[in-house]
Formats: C-alpha cells, structure tokens, sequence
C-alpha cells in the first residue's frame, strides 16, 4: 500500500529504525528523500547513504548513527506541514529549531535546505520537518 504522505513515511522509518536500534534502514527512492538524507548526512545526523537499484526500483540505504553509549544523534524528527495543512514561511520569518541546537528543512524555489541556509540566501518556503 502506498503512502499518503511518503515523506512522513520516510521519516517514520527512519524514527523506528532509531528506535528499534537498527544500523540499516532502506526507504523507497524519490528525488525528494534522497535529497532530505544528503543534508541529514551534511549536517551530521545520519553516517551515510547510497541509493541501490533493486530490480526495476530504487531505494535508499541509510547508514544511522549513534553515539559511543548507543544513543541515536536523532532524537526528534518531526514533519511539520502536512498534505492537509501545509505550513509556509517567509524569509524573515523561519522558525529556529532548539534555539539553533536542531535544524528544519525547508523545501525552497531553490530547491531542499535548511533553514538557516534558506535565511542566509533570503527565501523562505514549506517547512517539510525539524531534527534535533
């Protein structure tokens, strides 16, 4: 079955399988998801990804990262507007996350990135999530 909301699917996998203490999760590919798990990789929140091609599909693997007491270095990652409600900000207007300790992804004109490099560049967009 597929998801209404395959962002928030993508997000949940990646939420249990920290959870669940995996070291792997594999997510079905979009352009969309590979672009979230490039700047959760940046911003140092996941190890690693690579996007295999399974038969006539693709998907993402992501490598998780933990701490040296096993704690994930995600501990919240929450979307933030919806397909029913969609949550958009100005420029001027894009929340911090934590006070600047987690990061928010914002999907720009420009294309994915967090929020404090959509204010450095002066767009604003959707919040799709916020990590810490």
């Amino acid at each position: 079955m597929a998801s209404i909301d395959p962002i928030a699917d993508f997000l949940t996998r990646i939420r249990n399988a920290f959870m669940a203490d995996h070291e792997i999760v594999t997510v079905p590919h979009s352009g969309t998801k590979e672009e979230l798990v490039r700047i959760l990789k940046e911003e140092g929140y996941i190890e690693s990804f690579k996007v295999n091609q399974k038969g006539t599909f693709k998907e993402i693997s992501i490598l998780l990262k933990y701490n040296s007491d096993r704690d994930p270095a995600i501990r919240k990652l929450q979307r933030v507007s919806r397909p029913g409600r969609r949550i958009y900000v100005r420029k001027d207007t894009i929340p911090e996350v934590l006070g600047g300790l987690g990061i928010n992804i914002l999907s720009t004109s420009k294309g994915l990135m967090t929020g404090k490099k959509a204010r450095e560049m002066s767009i604003g967009g959707e919040i799709l999530c916020d990590i810490y």
